[in-house]
């Protein structure tokens, strides 16, 4: 299992466009095979922070998830709402052993 959080700063004008597109693109991310979870959170006190939450089954899941036709989508529409570029950091799951959060 392997856990992905993405952090993304929004201009303050397109939250709302920004919203909407995640929103899209996680409904049809979890109808992936590979992906377990795939949460998107904003901050409360600073809206244009988000946070995305990627839990792979496989290690080899991210790179099938970036071949879809969603996550493309997702891509192309969310690259100029975007403050600053964004970042992740990888995560192993270490409790509980047994399944998802």
């Amino acid at each position: 299992m392997l856990i992905v959080h993405v952090h993304i700063q929004v201009k303050p004008d397109r939250v709302e466009a920004f919203k909407a597109a995640c929103m899209e693109n996680s409904r049809n991310s979890l109808n992936e095979p590979g992906i377990a979870r795939f949460d998107v959170l904003q901050q409360q006190d600073d809206p244009t922070q988000f946070l995305l939450v990627e839990i792979y089954r496989t290690a080899d899941a991210p790179a099938a998830h970036k071949q879809t036709a969603h996550y493309r989508q997702w891509a192309e529409a969310v690259a100029d709402m975007m403050a600053v570029p964004r970042s992740s950091v990888k995560f192993n799951k270490v409790y509980p052993e047994d399944g998802l959060p």
